[in-house]
């Protein structure tokens, strides 16, 4: 055989040796679990609230340790969102109203860094069942303390973090709901008033907030997963879920998540997805079935007729609007108690629209839904099962704006799902082929 002619180099050249561009190191999934799957020991602790921020400055130490880091679609719009509410502070009164802004501030920054993370850890490659496995131990935990809500109605216990916390911070009221534990929500102004589960939150509406967001995601494993123990655990769960669930009596939980699947069905009967459409049926199915067990709507006209929430909303509202008028543009940095109004609460609460709205001013809010809009819009692209199922949940955020409030780690959950999501809509659009090389220093958009 002939060897093939050799090229002689021109005298006093070598040949160029060209390096590899490093490769980045791979960002781990174990601190998500240590964050979302030991909520029911950071609740015990009294630091679910408090420690939430430190739990995301690990996650934001790791991503600056790496160096360079992608960010997700539309993260432009809520850096603009967070410069506002800091620009905010200036209209704060008080010394003492710096730590409730710092904590609200803090809920989020932490929601942004943990979008962020997972949607660094979903480019790497990972199986994206397994990068749902921490919103799954955050299930299991909603759901064991709520039926904790449920034949505990009374617990309480104080905890390690309302000891050390010093005296005047600690009894602030505020503070002292996020720091005391309790298995439920009790409101005796209610004429008829019940025992309403909320654990590991300190009002029962973050329970029924955490529960819409949580569901598509929980569905979304077992359609990623097709076996294994943990895929059977969570199908179980679902049932057993729906007691504590319904005892909340959250109308807005009902109806954002009706929404989601109103939605979702649509969706899949436009595009043909039996597998989507079936699924959607069986949730249905589930929730039918309990409610002829547990009479919800009994229960809620009850609890409507015989308390004044929807008119303490309404007077909260309108003060809202008319304030807001004479600071638009940087609203008043953190909610306020007047004397013209009934409501119990201070203004600018019972809402997280209305507390952005009031807290932080019009631009300000209309950047703070102008993410989620867009998320909605983008994670609608998503073709498979799984991906359809976490789509909805920036629709059923959209839909508890006006009701819930977001200023709590269930922002960090939000973050979660649609991060991911949008990993799982970029994957699907890939052209098929060999499995792309992992990211290099050298082709990672820069943070």
């Amino acid at each position: 055989m002939l060897s093939p002619p050799s090229v002689e180099e021109p005298a006093g050249e070598r040949p160029v040796t060209r390096l590899a561009a490093p490769t980045l190191p791979r960002l781990p999934v174990w601190p998500l679990v240590v964050m979302f799957g030991l909520v029911p020991v950071w609740w015990a602790a009294g630091a679910f609230y408090l420690g939430w921020s430190l739990l995301g400055a690990v996650l934001l130490a790791l991503l600056l340790v790496r160096g360079r880091v992608p960010l997700p679609p539309a993260t432009g719009v809520w850096l603009l969102f967070l410069a506002l509410v800091v620009v905010s502070a200036t209209q704060l009164t008080s010394v003492g109203s710096l730590l409730a802004f710092g904590l609200r501030l803090g809920f989020y920054v932490t929601a942004l860094v943990v979008g962020v993370y997972v949607y660094a850890v979903a480019r790497q490659g990972i199986d994206l069942a397994a990068l749902l496995v921490p919103i799954c131990l955050f299930w299991f935990g909603l759901v064991l303390l709520g039926w904790l809500g449920v034949l505990m109605p009374r617990f309480s216990l104080s905890t390690p973090m309302e000891m050390l916390l010093p005296g005047g911070v600690s009894g602030n009221p505020y503070i002292q709901d996020l720091v005391r534990v309790r298995a439920s929500e009790f409101s005796p102004r209610s004429l008829n008033p019940i025992f309403r589960p909320s654990a590991p939150f300190p009002y029962t509406n973050n329970y029924g907030s955490a529960y819409a967001m949580t569901l598509p995601c929980v569905v979304a494993f077992v359609m990623l997963r097709r076996h294994g123990l943990l895929r059977w655990a969570l199908i179980v769960s679902l049932p057993l879920s729906l007691a504590p669930a319904f005892l909340t009596l959250n109308r807005t939980m009902f109806v954002s998540l009706g929404a989601g699947l109103l939605v979702l069905g649509l969706r899949a009967a436009r595009r043909g997805n039996i597998r989507v459409g079936a699924s959607v049926v069986g949730v249905l199915l589930i929730g039918g079935l309990a409610a002829l067990f547990i009479p919800v709507t009994e229960l809620i006209d009850n609890r409507v007729e015989s308390s004044d929430t929807n008119s303490d909303r309404f007077a909260l509202y309108g003060e809202v609007l008319r304030r807001v008028a004479e600071s638009p543009w940087l609203g008043y940095g953190s909610p306020a108690t007047v004397d013209t109004i009934s409501a119990p609460v201070p203004v600018g609460t019972q809402g997280q629209l209305w507390m952005v709205l009031f807290c932080h001013g019009v631009p300000a809010l209309l950047f703070f839904l102008g993410w989620f809009v867009l998320a909605a819009v983008l994670c609608a692209r998503a073709r498979s099962a799984a991906g359809q199922w976490l789509a909805v949940v920036p629709v059923v955020c959209l839909v508890q704006v006006p009701f819930y409030g977001m200023a709590s780690p269930n922002l960090a959950v939000a973050f979660f799902a649609i991060a991911l999501s949008m990993a799982l809509v970029e994957r699907e659009a890939r052209p098929p082929g060999p499995a792309l090389p992992q990211p290099s220093a050298a082709s990672e958009a820069v943070a």
